[in-house]
């Protein structure tokens, strides 16, 4: 998407004529998006079109950027001071009558760190929200700390953000970096950010790079050294901050933002699985964690004082606000879980509710699954919603997978939980035993990863999957042939399909867990026994898989964990563990105890 549609207008001073686009109605709250280096204000189109339903919408180019014009010498004329100027004239030519909300990027953090923390901007701006773009007063006072009180793990902090930062030392010599921009770097741009972080090819960058890249130059060169060397004592923000870390971002170490409670008393953190330009790669996301944050704003759930004396400052969540684990890492975020009802399925989804995640409870059993939706709104879901739906129905999955992307967007994170146990001889197992088993087992799985997954790749915005199979994936057994057919083929599957998705930054995770305290023995299938003795070996099951008394919760906790980590296969128990390490170094130990007639 480009700027075509935006209302244009422009706006002077200190000499310099800044490009201002504005979208949406003038009447709601004003967001201004401050982009970095080497961009324009072009880099924010998809966010800004996905906030302009709600908001009113406003983009600027940046002085010697874009279509603004450049000062004139280059030299002194890009400082804090002078970008904070201009930043207070766009705010009054845009919302003469109300404060903004200021979302910067790079060095439209970077700068608007400065615009938060000095005394006269105090009243014009009601929120911010950062990426990849530290103060450079915080980094100043990181930096001494580690250096004046040195450590291996703070020497090391050091180091790496100092290898980070080569870009920084080379924008500092004379010349090179303009003729550089200018010439084969300004060109190959585009291709270099297609291949290393899957920048889609849309028109973005701009055709002004070049200018660009080689005028922003000097911001590093007005401020840098200058401000890491006499970092102000009093950068203290005086409204509620969100910071975003990308994970990945090759440029800046999370490490940087260690200190920030300190500087910023009323902090929300967020954290998102993707590299540095996020703007272009992840707008669904930040266009859903900025109107969630400049919401709680405006309706007032961060009035609480400006700010904290030092050693008391702390991280302020909104009322209602999740801080259970991980809730940097999906608040806000689209979570189904399948088989939620109960077991292993209900302990995932409350998981993810307590993270302040939106959830999607899906089951067969539609009262279970109600429970389960009310339950996490209680733990802290952002929203939940009970779904039922048999998993082995490919139409009906596809249809809701187009109902909730239509009402709610594209699930972030699928987790293909539901199944059913079943024990027995090979020779005692029917052909409609091994449907059953397999239609749910391994085809409610097929049609998760194909019809849901499918969204996420054509989103094109990461994601991640998580099948659970079972340590009866690659641990055999003389009682449970079918049932480990059906996991080991999860497993394998989620191997191939993580292989696949890997380019497109999709994870996929399977989970394999041994004996764990769940309802599925209640509702087991023993191929060969009548009635009574299939009662019989329920009950006696369930009462060997008490008496282990593995709970689900700890199950649910790996599953977080793996798509934190973007782990590949989690042996969750250590009976399961330890089958996992028989299997690749000792395999015919595993042989062995397969012949083992099971205690049933």
């Amino acid at each position: 998407m480009d700027l075509r549609d935006a209302r244009e207008r422009w706006v002077r001073t200190g000499g310099i004529e800044l490009c201002v686009a504005e979208l949406g109605d003038p009447a709601r709250p004003t967001v201004v998006l401050v982009h970095g280096y080497p961009d324009s204000k072009e880099v924010w189109s998809e966010v800004a079109r996905r906030l302009a339903d709600r908001f009113h919408v406003v983009l600027y180019d940046v002085r010697g950027h874009g279509r603004s014009t450049t000062p004139k010498p280059l030299r002194g004329g890009f400082t804090l001071e002078k970008l904070t100027d201009d930043f207070l004239a766009v705010a009054d030519a845009v919302s003469p009558d109300g404060p903004v909300h200021v979302v910067g990027h790079d060095w439209g953090s970077v700068q608007s760190w400065e615009f938060v923390t000095v005394e006269r901007t105090k009243g014009r701006i009601a929120s911010f929200t950062s990426m990849s773009g530290p103060s450079l007063d915080h980094f100043g006072h990181w930096i001494k700390r580690r250096m004046s009180h040195p450590s291996p793990r703070r020497v090391g902090q050091l180091l790496g953000q100092g290898a980070k930062s080569w870009y920084v030392y080379a924008l500092h010599t004379p010349v090179l970096p303009e003729l550089a921009w200018r010439g084969t770097l300004g060109r190959q741009w585009p291709r270099i950010l297609r291949r290393m972080e899957k920048v889609p090819a849309d028109g973005y960058p701009t055709s002004s790079l070049p200018k660009d890249a080689a005028h922003g130059a000097w911001l590093y060169r007005d401020n840098i050294r200058s401000r890491l060397r006499r970092p102000r004592a009093d950068a203290y923000a005086h409204v509620p901050v969100q910071l975003i870390i990308p994970t990945g971002d090759a440029f800046l170490s999370p490490v940087l933002h260690d200190d920030l409670e300190e500087w910023a008393p009323r902090l929300v953190r967020r954290s998102l699985p993707a590299k540095h330009w996020v703007p272009r790669t992840r707008p669904d996301q930040l266009a859903s964690w900025i109107s969630e944050f400049v919401s709680a704003v405006d309706t007032g759930q961060y009035d609480v004082a400006e700010s904290a004396p030092a050693g008391l400052a702390h991280s302020v969540p909104a009322p209602g606000r999740a801080t259970g684990p991980h809730a940097d890492r999906f608040g806000g975020q689209l979570v189904l879980v399948t088989g939620a009802a109960s077991g292993i399925g209900r302990a995932t989804a409350l998981a993810f509710a307590a993270a302040g995640a939106r959830l999607v409870a899906v089951d067969v059993d539609e009262e279970g699954a109600a429970r389960t939706a009310e339950a996490a709104l209680r733990a802290g879901a952002a929203a939940a919603w009970a779904e039922v739906l048999d998993v082995r129905d490919e139409k009906a999955m596809e249809e809701l997978a187009e109902r909730l992307s239509s009402r709610h967007g594209v699930v972030d994170v699928l987790v293909n939980n539901a199944g059913i146990g079943l024990s027995g001889s090979f020779f005692d197992t029917t052909s409609e035993d091994w449907r059953n088993v397999l239609d749910v087992n391994l085809w409610g799985v097929i049609h998760g990863c194909r019809i849901f997954g499918g969204q996420m790749t054509r989103r094109g915005q990461g994601g991640h999957i998580v099948n659970v199979a079972s340590a009866a994936a690659y641990q055999p057994s003389r009682a449970l042939p079918a049932y480990s057919t059906s996991k080991a083929a999860v497993l394998m599957l989620s191997e191939c399909l993580r292989a696949e998705l890997a380019g497109q930054e999709i994870g996929v995770s399977a989970i394999c867990p041994g004996f764990v305290t769940t309802g599925i023995t209640a509702t087991a299938h023993f191929a060969g026994a009548d009635d009574a003795e299939e009662a019989r070996l329920r009950t006696r099951a369930g009462r060997l898989y008490r008496l282990r008394n593995y709970p689900a919760e700890k199950v649910a906790h790996a599953i977080l964990e793996a798509v934190v980590h973007n782990r590949a296969v989690v042996p969750v128990t250590p009976e399961a563990r330890a089958a996992r390490l028989l299997a690749r170094f000792g395999p015919s130990v595993l042989r062995g105890v397969a012949r083992v007639k099971p205690p049933l």
